[in-house]
Parts: structure tokens; sequence; C-alpha cells
């Protein structure tokens, strides 16, 4: 399909054509932009073969009725080969389900097989593995945790060992503020993130078990020094890495804002520890022009799942800079483009069959999908919708 076809009515100039200034050095980083460009522009127009719905201003309609039944499919069997993604199980669970509530269904319904989906994946020294007999983790753990949460009812919570789990997030606490993902494993803001989650949402105590490694480094509760080891993860882009030293990273931005924001008011806590000039301008760099998308680090493409890691973090920057909005109203003085998000997601990530890509050219959902690709396409059908459902208006 031609690039050159005249885009629908109502479809502002800016998301039509390639941007008016373009990097002359050539480099298989800018031929990869440029194919980009290129499938990106027809969805964009509203000129695709898919594209049948469309409101007054281009915009493609919302696929409600494809994702829910995509959503529903995605908690039913796997085929055999899908063993190899065991330790994802909780997050397969989590991302349907907020997926699912995000479109407005029931999901209480799930209730039981929740429960007996997770009951085996808790450890009695604390915390859920991502599969049966697996290591604790805490990002399967905060999957298991918002499972519950999103099911419903005092059974769904009975089932969690309140004062394992404590224990647990305690030895995972470092002597530097941080925390670990797993004992034994790796420290950096997703674990921080997802502890202050799971913290939060059962009701913890913030003291320090006694005998664990950080409190007999000095420390005497679970928020000590965090602050602090978020603040040096800031990197000289402006952006967040993983941990200090790291590469800024979209997802690491929002894991340590998120986290900040459980800690406190992000007027307060933003102002303290970034430096949020530079987090802006960070930020800002990430949205591409005329796809809207969002990209996840610098030099790299839009990708769908992008919307939430960095889309994600523009409601807490607002919310530092303005305090928080008095309506539901987007703010007039947004940061960064929400109608160019939103054409990017509606126009070219929803997929015919259900379920959204992290850009035109990937491979869609078919009859025997890969492993990886549905997957991606799962978690990507989440992410969005929480954009959608946070950022734009019926």
């Amino acid at each position: 399909m031609s690039t050159d076809s005249k885009p629908r009515p109502g479809i502002p100039a800016l998301f039509t054509q390639p941007p008016a200034i373009r990097d002359p050095l050539i480099t298989e980083t800018i031929d990869l932009q440029n194919a980009t460009l290129e499938k990106c522009l027809p969805f964009l127009k509203g000129i695709h073969s898919t594209q049948t719905q469309f409101n007054q201003h281009g915009v493609p309609a919302l696929q409600r009725d494809l994702h829910t039944g995509y959503l529903y499919d995605a908690l039913e069997d796997y085929p055999e080969g899908f063993v190899a993604m065991d330790a994802s199980r909780p997050w397969i669970v989590y991302w349907a389900l907020a997926g699912l509530a995000m479109l407005g269904e029931d999901t209480t319904q799930f209730r039981e097989r929740v429960i007996t989906t997770l009951r085996p994946m808790q450890n009695p020294t604390g915390g859920f593995g991502g599969g049966h007999g697996q290591t604790s983790h805490l990002a399967g753990s905060y999957a298991a945790i918002l499972s519950l949460a999103m099911v419903g009812g005092e059974q769904a919570f009975e089932l969690v060992d309140r004062n394992a789990i404590w224990q647990w997030i305690c030895r995972l606490k470092q002597p530097d503020g941080g925390f670990r993902v797993c004992e034994g494993g790796e420290e950096d803001v997703r674990g921080a993130y997802c502890a202050m989650t799971l913290i939060s949402l059962l009701d913890l105590p913030l003291t320090l078990a006694p005998g664990c490694q950080a409190r007999e480094a000095g420390l005497f509760n679970l928020t000590s020094g965090l602050p602090e080891y978020l603040s040096r993860c800031q990197t000289f882009e402006g952006g967040i890495s993983g941990s200090p030293g790291s590469e800024a990273h979209g997802a690491y931005a929002f894991c340590a804002l998120a986290c900040l924001s459980i800690l406190g008011s992000p007027e307060e806590m933003f102002n303290r520890h970034m430096d949020i000039p530079m987090l802006v301008s960070w930020l800002s760099a990430r949205q591409s022009a005329p796809e809207g998308g969002l990209s996840g680090r610098t030099n790299k493409l839009v990708d769908g799942c992008y919307s939430h890691w960095v889309g994600g973090c523009w409601p807490l920057i607002e919310s530092s800079l303005q305090g928080k909005p008095d309506t539901a109203e987007p703010p007039a003085n947004s940061l960064f483009s929400r109608e160019g998000l939103t054409r990017y997601i509606l126009g070219c990530c929803q997929g015919v069959d259900g379920g959204l890509r992290d850009k035109p050219g990937k491979i869609e959902r078919d009859s025997k999908p890969s492993l990886p690709n549905r997957l991606e396409c799962l978690k990507r059908q989440l992410f969005i919708l929480i954009f959608l459902e946070v950022f734009t208006k019926p």
C-alpha cells in the first residue's frame, strides 16, 4: 500500500507525513527507523485495509469485543510448548485479569480458579514463585498479589501468609536502601517498586525483622535509604536506570517514580530526590513524530508496551509539578502528546483478531501463534488498555 495516498479527513498533518527534519547520516538504526515509519504511515493516515471504523477526527475505534475475547482465551488452556513459560504463570494471570478489568469485565468470576492456581506457588519461606516449587520472586509475588486483589474477597487474601512474606521481604532489603528481587538475585528498582507495592497492599509492618542483613547494617525499617537509592539511579541523560550506573530505561523510570509515589506525594518526593527538568527532557525524547508512540531507551524504535511504562510516568510527573488534579480531565498543558499516543495505540497497535502489537509489521496472533508472540501481545494488551483507561475519554 502506498504511503503517498491521501489521508482520511480530520487527521492533522503532523501524523500523516515524515518529519520535516531528518538525520542525513544513514546507519542501520536510521534504516530501521525509516522502515518503521513507512509501515506506520498507512495506519496513521487511516487508509490501511484492516481499519474500518473511525471517529470524526480519523481515530480508529477500540475493538473492545475482539480484545475481550482475546483475554478470556488467554485464561484457558495452553499448548504443551508453553511449559517453557512456567515461571511466568502469575504474570499471564495478572495481564489477562487486568486487561479484562480495564474493559469493564467482572473478574471476580475467576476467584476460585486464581486461588487454586496460586496456592501451590506460595512458599513456606514467604512470597510466591513463578510456578509450582520455584524460588520466591518479587515480580511473581507482585503479579500474584495483584491478581488476588482483582478477584477480590476475604477468601482470596486469606491465601497470603503475611508474616512469612514480611520476613522474606525483610531478607531482600539491602544495606544501601534497595531490594533484591529474590534471595541471591539482582538488586534493582523493579525490586523496590514490587516490594513497596506488596507492603502497601498487604499492610505489612515497616519495621525490619530481627537478624536480617539490612537491620544488622544499621537500618531500622523497610523504607530506610530507599529514596536515596532511587535517586542514585538517575543517569546523566536524566532518565532512570535499573541500578546506579546502568543505562536509563522507560520501565525502570516508571518503577522508580511509582515507588517514590508510594513513599510520599509526588510533589514532595520527586522534587526532593529527582532532577525533574532533566527527567522531563529525557522522557519527552521518548515520543516520536509522526508515529506518536513511545520508545523505552535512547536510539530505540517506538514500542506499544512503553505506552504504559513511559506513558505512566507522565501523570506522576505532572502531579509533582501541578499537584493532584481536581478532576479526571487531562491537564490543558500536558507535557506530552496524548493525541499522538492515542493515535499510535488505536491506529498502529490493534490486531485484526484481538490483542495488540508493539508496532505494524510484527507478527500478529494466528491459529498457531509462537510462544513469544502470544505472550508479548498479551502483555501489550494490558499495558495499552491501562493507558487508554487513564488518559483518554470515550
